[in-house]
């Protein structure tokens, strides 16, 4: 049951994501920049397609790089499930407070405001967060070796995101990102 709850989260959170960027592309926002300050990011869907293959298989029982599990928990299960749900809270909470402003990569054509409320009061990276909270459940829920390195591979793209998005609000919002940075935490 735990793995089902789990791969209907990242489809959940594909919907979301993709819901909000239609909704964008019909108001006439381009949300998707993925991509255009660096090619190499094209390096990445590789990997989240068999980052979702194998939570689907690991679900599913459709074969698997490994079934070597590190531990058979329900209760680390149940927590997994919960942490993944709790990541899909933090996009929606995310989405709801972006507005308009929300964009997949740093759009440097039509940057919208500085975000500062609702989920950014308390944190100013939710997606990312959300994102941690799913990687993290998702391994609960299935324990091998491959989750695992996709979750230190997930925390070093990530932050590696989060610095060229801070490089570029800082120059873009000059002092009132400052500021924002000095109220708010990067993550939690």
């Amino acid at each position: 049951m735990q793995g089902y709850l789990a791969a209907l989260s990242i489809v959940l959170l594909l919907g979301l994501v993709i819901f909000r960027v239609l909704w964008l592309n019909q108001s006439g926002i381009s949300a998707m920049n993925f991509g255009r300050l660096d090619k190499r990011d094209f390096l990445i869907p590789p990997f989240v397609l068999f980052y979702f293959y194998t939570i689907f298989a690991a679900a599913f029982g459709w074969p698997l790089l490994s079934n070597q599990r590190f531990f058979h928990s329900d209760s680390l299960a149940w927590a997994g499930v919960f942490l993944s749900y709790a990541g899909l809270v933090f996009m929606l909470l995310s989405l709801v407070s972006f507005g308009k402003s929300f964009r997949i990569g740093i759009d440097v054509d039509r940057p919208d405001r500085l975000v500062t409320s609702g989920i950014f009061a308390h944190t100013r990276n939710p997606i990312y967060v959300a994102f941690f909270c799913v990687l993290i459940g998702q391994f609960l829920v299935f324990p091998n070796w491959v989750l695992l390195l996709y979750i230190i591979g997930g925390i070093l793209l990530i932050h590696r995101q989060v610095l060229r998005e801070e490089e570029f609000l800082r120059g873009h919002y000059g002092q009132e990102y400052v500021d924002y940075c000095r109220r708010v935490r990067r993550y939690l």
